[in-house]
């Protein structure tokens, strides 16, 4: 009886040993597994964070057309504005702005925008007066013509899991060239009214950052929406003032906040 007794004990006490490797084993592998990092891909660390998505909003191989177009127009009489009295002008400002991309990949675009700008301003009166000093330009005329090129990049990110509406974040390089022609009254001589002309020829680079939304109103046509948000560029002007004297300007720029004046609507059919 009493080695059967040893014997039981015996047995008991190596059912416990093993246990309690048991349960070392395997606190051990949860802790390891806790505790050990899980190594990602670029691509799916994009994923996890939202850059990228499963969703098919625009297919690989989709082309892409649009552009936006823009006319306004102004005629002033005897107005005044802040500290500016009696102003006689009259202008208009026209734009076009068509767009052409492809989709080499999903969710995915590149393409090449083409701008152009032409503006009139006829200013026939305004004056000046702060105080005892005051100023007056009685004849400047001014016509104006901007040109543009712009390639960008352009990834698109849904909205959820919808295929109506996604965000985009649109990176730009863009190239601009222009010129305008200016005629001013320059005093009277012998007792006539004499006049200067000024020539001017503009040049600038940028690179910009531009987000917008875009949502399909049809099966192939979306609206877009978008506004700058960071641009760096530099612009250089050179003048010819009365085919003599020759001026030259050169500025460089860079920002990091919205760009009120830099607002894109337009309008993109996708086939």
């Amino acid at each position: 009886m009493k080695r059967f007794c040893l014997l039981l004990l015996a047995s008991f006490a190596v059912v416990v040993t093993t246990a309690q490797d048991v349960v070392s084993a395997e606190s051990a592998s949860t802790d390891s597994a806790v505790v050990a990092p899980v190594s990602l891909s670029p691509n799916e660390a994009r994923q996890q964070r939202g850059f990228s998505s499963d969703d098919c909003f625009v297919a690989k191989g989709q082309w892409i057309f649009g552009g936006t177009a823009s006319y306004s127009t102004h005629r002033n009489k005897d107005y005044t504005f802040t500290l500016i009295n009696d102003i006689d002008s009259e202008g208009y400002t026209v734009g076009v702005s068509p767009m052409i991309a492809y989709a080499p990949w999903k969710n995915m675009a590149v393409g090449i925008r083409f701008g152009y700008n032409r503006s009139l301003l006829a200013l026939d009166n305004a004056s000046i007066s702060v105080g005892d000093t005051a100023m007056g330009i009685d004849y400047f005329h001014q016509i104006k013509h901007t040109y543009t090129g712009t390639l960008f990049w352009r990834p698109y990110i849904p909205l959820g899991h919808s295929k109506r509406f996604a965000f985009f974040v649109e990176a730009q390089l863009n190239l601009s060239g222009g010129q305008s022609k200016a005629v001013a009254e320059d005093g009277v001589i012998d007792g006539m009214q004499n006049y200067r002309g000024t020539y001017s020829k503009s040049f600038g680079a940028s690179l910009a950052i531009q987000p917008g939304i875009v949502a399909f109103v049809t099966n192939n046509t979306a609206i877009e929406l978008s506004i700058g948000v960071f641009g760096i560029g530099v612009d250089s002007v050179k003048q010819i003032k009365n085919q003599i004297e020759t001026g030259k300007t050169v500025s460089s720029d860079a920002n990091f906040k919205l760009n009120l004046l830099s607002v894109g609507f337009g309008v993109s059919f996708y086939l």
